[in-house]
């Protein structure tokens, strides 16, 4: 499958569904995220404590997919040209997964709102660390297919 491929007219509504199907996920889940730890900022800020850096990190990652999956939601935007920053945008979310899974998946919520709403915002971490792996990969995978004059080692110079 090459360039011409990809770039034609059924080729590209083949393949333009799931990526507004899949930059609409990314960008919805994100602001959820910013949503999510932000209460906790704004709360430990009206306390006057500071922001702890958890999750400051966790918004800023979330801001970065927001306004990532909107740039390449925007239809001229071959976004399998970047798939290396949906790559790292997977570990940056790998990160976020890691560090609040171990704080609060086998955390006893006891009633207690702050702390499941905090569970709860682990696992649309984990969400995102699967949208963002999956956009990596297909990235990639059109991203080798649009490369023209692949060699296959049968060619003679």
């Amino acid at each position: 499958m090459g360039l011409k491929n990809i770039t034609s007219s059924t080729s590209t509504s083949v393949h333009t569904i799931p990526r507004a199907i899949l930059r609409l996920l990314q960008f919805a889940l994100a602001l959820a995220v910013c949503g999510l730890y932000g209460t906790d900022i704004q709360n430990a800020n009206k306390h006057n404590r500071g922001a702890d850096s958890k999750w400051l990190y966790a918004v800023v990652i979330g801001g970065l997919s927001v306004v990532t999956s909107l740039v390449y939601g925007i239809p001229i935007v071959k976004s399998y040209i970047f798939f290396a920053w949906d790559t790292i945008l997977f570990i940056l979310w790998i990160a976020v997964f890691g560090v609040f899974g171990k704080m609060y998946i086998r955390e006893d919520a006891e009633g207690n709102s702050g702390v499941q709403r905090m569970k709860n915002a682990v696992w649309v971490d984990l969400v995102n660390v699967l949208l963002w792996l999956v956009s990596a990969i297909y990235g990639a995978i059109l991203f080798r297919a649009s490369r023209p004059g692949r060699p296959t080692g049968r060619t003679t110079v």
